[in-house]
């Protein structure tokens, strides 16, 4: 068996596939059908591409109206509306329509009132979705998959290596991934997650033979003004973002349940680890304080210095 690394960017950010597998050519080739499906998502779903099937969809919403979806789209639809309902609303992939306000690179906070504003395009509630028709009743919306496609990548890429007889590798897209089995040895992948207020550092390292990865926090994305430090979890009912914790990483069988689940707890501020916990979801967490727990630390899964 053969090692075979392959790096790539995608979705916006470093992708990378390990694969054990009998030669060099058949990791090649294996990855890169898996890699040929995640840019496939990218540009179905990516908010930068006017061809795009959500570019589409974000039209008609602009106008108010109505519109047909195919199985792909309806079915992240469906998980859309779950997690809305699983976060009581906190999950909303209607709210990136707030990026129009919140320009992260310009070191700025947004207007207040342009925030008000666009907060009357928001919502999960002020559409309809009955598989397959979208309608949108008030114009001026505008649904953003961000949430959601980059971890149900991980997914299908790992199911077309399954697929291909891959039984010991995982796929990384920008920190949410997926384990396909243990190394060639049997031994488990170590798996860093990154220190959220340090560069470079890493909070603790995992140790996964299974299961997918996944972790949301403002890593990057941050106005710091007058101390204050203004992650991009922004909550869709003000408009404005969460201030209880500076990160989450969730281990679950499925990446886009581990991602979304990380998400929602970021979303539920104070009541976010209390709410994985009952999902039964291991985790880490750490706040704004510096304060840090999760079932993954009280289980022992994690490796390393917290």
């Amino acid at each position: 068996m053969e090692l075979h690394t392959e790096g790539f960017a995608a979705m916006g950010t470093e992708c990378e596939i390990r694969l054990w597998t009998p030669t060099r050519a058949r990791g090649e080739a294996v990855a890169a059908q898996a890699i040929a499906d995640v840019r496939r998502l990218e540009s179905r779903y990516s908010r930068y591409r006017d061809d795009s099937e959500l570019a589409a969809i974000n039209r008609v919403a602009a106008v108010g109206g109505a519109c047909e979806v195919d199985a792909e789209t309806a079915a992240l639809l469906d998980y859309a509306q779950t997690c809305h309902r699983q976060s009581d609303g906190l999950f909303d992939i209607s709210s990136g329509i707030l990026r129009r306000a919140w320009r992260f690179a310009s070191g700025e906070l947004p207007d207040p009132e342009q925030v008000e504003r666009l907060l009357g395009h928001i919502g999960w509630h002020r559409l309809r979705w009955q598989s397959p028709r979208l309608e949108f009743p008030v114009p001026g919306m505008e649904l953003d998959f961000g949430g959601i496609v980059k971890e149900y990548a991980v997914d299908r890429a790992a199911a077309l290596l399954q697929a291909a007889g891959v039984c010991h590798g995982f796929i990384n897209l920008g920190g949410d991934m997926r384990v396909i089995g243990p190394q060639a040895d049997g031994s488990p992948w170590r798996i860093g997650i990154r220190h959220p207020r340090e560069p470079g550092a890493l909070l603790t390292t995992l140790e996964l033979s299974s299961g997918a990865l996944a972790s949301s926090g403002d890593y990057e994305r941050c106005i710091v003004v007058d101390g204050v430090r203004h992650g991009h979890i922004l909550n869709p009912r003000t408009g404005w973002p969460v201030r209880t914790l500076a990160a989450v990483s969730v281990v679950a069988p499925l990446c886009v349940v581990a991602g979304s689940a990380a998400t929602i707890a970021m979303l539920k501020e104070d009541a976010g680890p209390g709410w994985l916990a009952e999902m039964g979801l291991p985790c880490l967490w750490v706040d704004v304080d510096g304060g840090c727990g999760g079932g993954l630390v009280a289980q022992g899964v994690a490796r390393g210095e917290p």
